[in-house]
């Protein structure tokens, strides 16, 4: 009797490469030889078919956050995919949807793995950016981004005051004018459903440091950024 196997999906495909290069650490030339990028297929989405595909009933660490007091917090890969499934459920209901860009200006933080990954599980964009920007790098980010939406610290939400723009302002606790994304945190949602983003979608948009000149705008795609992280391997 023949037996076909299932045919493997994204995710098998991803962990079979990832898996080949670390059976084969310390042996560069057979990496080069008998590495291939893997072929995740027309659709992917990396927080859906890779993070939450290893997450989901998983009570090993996935993050630790110490602070300056050496205090810490660490939560699970099961916790991190709920957590950031209810972001996700939230940044829906404020009106963020598939291909939008929102800005992310946070610290090291909880909040900033569950934004990451619930903007990710949107099919939405992530802009990256980094907290000591001021008013003017801001307004340049939101256009040339087309940012939709901000997540902030509230330390941080008096810089959009000289920022004009119909986003959505988000943030880490309560500041006046802005949405506290922390309510997230008090729904009860399924997990994300898979938002349907084709391997060549848009995921991140990351300006560089613009040490030389204006920053420049990056883009990475659902596969270039998540997959290509393998040529570092």
């Amino acid at each position: 009797m023949t037996t076909t196997s299932a045919p493997s999906t994204s995710t098998d495909r991803y962990r079979e490469a990832r898996d080949l290069l670390l059976s084969l650490h310390g042996q560069p030339e057979r990496a080069r030889a008998e590495f291939r990028y893997p072929d995740v297929g027309e659709t992917f989405n990396w927080a859906v078919d890779w993070f939450d595909a290893i997450a989901r009933g998983n009570d090993r660490p996935a993050l630790t956050i110490v602070e300056e007091d050496l205090s810490d917090t660490t939560l699970s890969y099961d916790e991190v995919a709920t957590r950031s499934d209810q972001v996700a459920a939230f940044l829906a209901d404020q009106g963020v949807s598939r291909g939008d860009s929102v800005i992310v200006m946070l610290g090291n933080q909880v909040e900033l793995w569950d934004t990451m990954l619930g903007v990710m599980k949107l099919g939405a964009v992530v802009m990256p950016t980094t907290t000591a920007v001021g008013p003017a790098d801001l307004r340049d980010r939101i256009e040339r981004g087309q940012a939709t939406a901000v997540v902030a610290n509230p330390a941080d939400t008096p810089k959009f005051e000289e920022v004009p723009g119909d986003y959505v302002r988000l943030s880490v606790g309560e500041a006046d004018g802005w949405t506290d994304l922390r309510a997230a945190y008090q729904t009860s949602v399924p997990p994300a459903e898979h938002p349907g983003t084709g391997a060549d979608d848009r995921l991140l948009l990351y300006f560089t440091s613009g040490t030389t000149s204006r920053p420049k705008l990056v883009e990475h795609t659902q596969v270039s950024y998540p997959v290509g992280h393998l040529s570092t391997m």
